[in-house]
């Protein structure tokens, strides 16, 4: 990987697209997923990101237009409207909201940075971070935990599982006794939020081990039972939160026929239960969009606690475009040096081979050339990190062509140094191999 390039991303996420819109988005994993977008040739780094509200991609690519066009293959089942494209600065910024959870649907909850970092290590495995993504991936980590360190924002029980209890509760659905279906960190939630408020706690899971576990840390009298027994559970409970992590439906659509009164929200991703059980005049089925009220209270609540995170990430947005704008300029710089020196090298060569100098004299000789060369090149050092500092890549190409000998006499254009499409001349592969992208371009533009 090259670290030269744009990132493009795409997210369907719940604030514009439909549970069926997110999950035609899903992919079989988050590492299969990189894996699909790396083997795509222009693309040099990917990342994925999937939870049970949203489904994000990005890449990074030398020219902005081939990361859209790869994404748009990638969300090709998507309807237009469920997608939102994002530019390079976009990406890195929404990538901060998404870790600090911003952009959750329960505002501040504190399940996606660990499913940011979980997605980080997906695309560690599948060879597909480089020092762009690495770079601006570990910031937004370092948001989310600074968010919830240094502000309020996870204060209280913030969580989907949380908001669905919540809305059982606020229609009047609790009972004496509630099952939770899914024993993973959602279904964890769930029991922990449906203790406060019943007495009897079934908790199914494919894996008993699991459920036991989770039995073991609720503070209400609880009974794990197998999925097999769902059908005779439903009987005796009058809250249903359903979170598994299952491809498939757990529930058949005729399980609720006899259940009686059942209030259910599903909040796996895909769904646990068939939409079709709500045809059953007994049983409220909600899912995730149906917390949209509760969570339109969460986020009044925590209005102030945002906008402290929001400066927080203006700060660090800030930030870390100056360290990819350094970064370039040092590359830059490098490739300005490491030319000067193969010049020097042969000039020195020609020179010595000239004349018949003792070890002192040549090394008097060797000394002199380099201080030429670093007095020559130390103004446009500094105008190189000024010219980056202010996005003049103008400034940049002109250096490159006065001082790097291999350059050849044409310029090369802007697009090859900040991934832009602003021309369509083939960069010769020399200069392709050395001159940087734009890694710091809005790639909109």
């Amino acid at each position: 990987m090259t670290g030269r390039g744009v990132i493009s991303g795409v997210s369907v996420a719940h604030d514009h697209a439909t549970i069926d819109e997110i999950e035609a988005a899903a992919v079989e994993s988050q590492q299969t997923g990189v894996a699909q977008l790396v083997n795509i040739p222009c693309v040099e780094e990917a990342f994925v990101l999937q939870t049970c509200n949203r489904v994000e991609a990005y890449v990074v690519t030398g020219d902005a237009a081939d990361g859209r066009a790869a994404l748009d293959a990638f969300f090709s089942s998507v309807p237009e409207d469920a997608v939102v494209e994002l530019g390079h600065e976009e990406s890195l910024r929404h990538l901060m909201r998404v870790a600090a959870g911003l952009e959750s649907l329960v505002v501040g909850e504190d399940q996606i940075i660990g499913q940011v970092g979980g997605a980080f290590e997906d695309a560690h495995a599948a060879d597909g971070i480089g020092p762009v993504l690495e770079q601006g991936i570990t910031k937004a980590i370092r948001v989310g935990e600074r968010a919830r360190t240094e502000t309020p924002i996870n204060e209280g029980s913030v969580s989907v599982a949380s908001a669905a209890v919540s809305l059982a509760e606020a229609e009047g659905a609790l009972g004496d006794t509630a099952l939770v279906v899914g024993a993973g960190d959602m279904g964890r939630l769930a029991a922990k939020s449906l203790a406060d408020h019943v007495e009897t706690l079934y908790v199914a899971n494919r894996s008993s081990d699991r459920a036991w576990a989770l039995a073991s840390h609720v503070d209400v009298e609880t009974t794990v039972v197998g999925l097999d027994e769902l059908d005779e559970t439903l009987g005796e409970a009058s809250v249903v939160v359903a979170a598994t992590g299952s491809g498939d439906h757990v529930f058949e659509p005729g399980t609720f026929a006899d259940a009686g009164e059942t209030f259910v929200v599903d909040i796996a991703r895909p769904r646990d239960v068939p939409p079709v059980a709500a045809e059953h005049d007994a049983v409220t089925l909600h899912d995730i969009e149906a917390l949209e009220s509760v969570t339109d209270e969460n986020r009044k609540e925590r209005a102030a606690a945002a906008a402290q995170v929001e400066e927080m990430i203006d700060v660090e947005f800030a930030h870390l475009l100056e360290q990819y704008k350094r970064k370039r300029a040092d590359d830059v710089i490098s490739a300005m040096y490491e030319s000067a020196e193969r010049v020097k090298a042969r000039e020195l060569d020609t020179a010595l081979d000239r004349g018949d100098f003792d070890a002192e004299e040549r090394e008097v000789v060797e000394a002199m050339a380099d201080s030429i060369v670093n007095q020559l090149l130390s103004a446009p050092t500094k105008s190189l990190r000024d010219a980056a500092e202010d996005d003049d890549w103008s400034t940049i190409n002109t250096a490159l062509r006065l001082f790097d000998p291999e350059f050849g006499p044409d310029e090369v254009p802007v697009s090859a140094l900040t991934g832009e499409d602003t021309s369509r001349e083939e960069v010769p592969p020399s200069v392709r191999d050395r001159v940087p992208g734009g890694v710091f371009e809005d790639s909109d533009d």
